[in-house]
C-alpha cells in the first residue's frame, strides 16, 4: 500500500507531467481568449464585399470594406419590462445612444424583401422628412439636395415605383436610401423606406484592393448646416 502511494506521489510531482498540464492549460486559455476576441470584434466590425455597380462612382464592384456596427448601436428600453407578467405586449422603445444614421452615410443593411441578402446604399431621407424626386433632382422638405458624388447624373423615378406617386414622407424609425448609380440601383424608390432595425452598420474603411485603401467619406450638405 505504501509503495502504491509513493508511486502516485512521484507521478504527481513529475516535472514532465506538470509541464504538459501547464501547456494544455495555457493552450485552452489562449483558445478561449481568441474566441472571445473574435466574438467581441465581430459584434463591432464586419467585412463586406461590394457586388454590382449600384454605388458607382463612389464604390466599385469587387471592393472590400469594413462595416462599423457599433456606431448605430441601439437597444430596447422595454425589453426587460416584457419579461414581467402582464407586460408581454409592451411596445418597443428603441434608443440609439450614438445617434441614428445621418444623411450621406453609406450604410449596409438587410434587404427588406430578402433579409438573407445585404445591400449597401446612401442615406438620403431621415425620419419625418419628405423626399421628392422631380426634374432629375432630389428635394428634401422642398429644398434641392446638392449631391456632388453623382457627378452630374440625374435621379429619376420609374413610373412603376412608389416614388412616382408624389413626395414620400419617411415614417418614424425609417430612412430613405438610394444608390449613387441612380440608373442602376434597387433602393427606396422601388421598395419604399428602410426600417432602421434592418441597418447593420456604416461603411467605414475600404481595405481592398490595397491601392483603394481609405475611409469611406460622408458628404456635408449645405441644407444640413445651421
Amino acid at each position: 500500500m505504501r509503495s502504491t502511494q509513493s508511486t502516485e506521489s512521484k507521478q504527481e510531482q513529475d516535472p514532465g507531467m506538470m509541464n504538459v498540464r501547464s501547456a494544455v492549460k495555457e493552450l485552452l486559455e489562449t483558445v478561449i481568449y481568441i474566441v472571445l476576441v473574435f466574438v467581441i470584434v465581430r459584434s463591432m466590425v464586419q467585412n463586406f464585399k461590394i457586388e454590382g455597380s449600384s454605388m458607382e462612382p463612389s464604390l466599385h464592384s469587387g471592393q472590400y470594406i469594413l462595416v462599423n456596427k457599433l456606431v448605430y448601436f441601439h437597444f430596447d428600453l422595454n425589453a426587460p419590462l416584457r419579461l414581467l407578467p402582464g407586460y408581454e405586449n409592451a411596445p418597443d422603445k428603441v434608443v440609439y445612444p450614438l445617434g441614428i444614421p445621418k444623411r450621406g452615410d453609406v450604410v449596409v443593411f438587410e434587404y427588406p424583401r430578402d433579409v438573407s441578402k445585404d445591400y449597401i446604399k446612401r442615406v438620403i431621407g431621415l425620419p419625418g422628412e419628405t423626399v421628392e424626386i422631380r426634374d432629375g433632382n432630389v428635394y428634401i422638405d422642398g429644398v434641392l439636395l446638392d449631391e456632388p458624388y453623382l457627378e452630374g447624373a440625374r435621379t429619376e423615378c420609374n413610373p412603376r415605383y412608389p416614388c412616382s406617386n408624389g413626395p414620400v414622407v419617411v415614417p418614424d424609425d425609417h430612412i430613405f436610401v438610394m444608390g449613387d448609380h441612380r440608373n442602376n440601383s434597387s433602393d427606396s424608390r422601388e421598395w419604399d423606406t428602410l426600417p432602421l432595425h434592418r441597418v447593420i452598420g456604416q461603411a467605414w474603411v475600404l481595405y481592398y484592393p490595397i491601392d483603394d485603401w481609405g475611409f469611406v467619406p460622408a458628404p456635408t450638405y449645405a441644407t444640413d448646416q445651421p
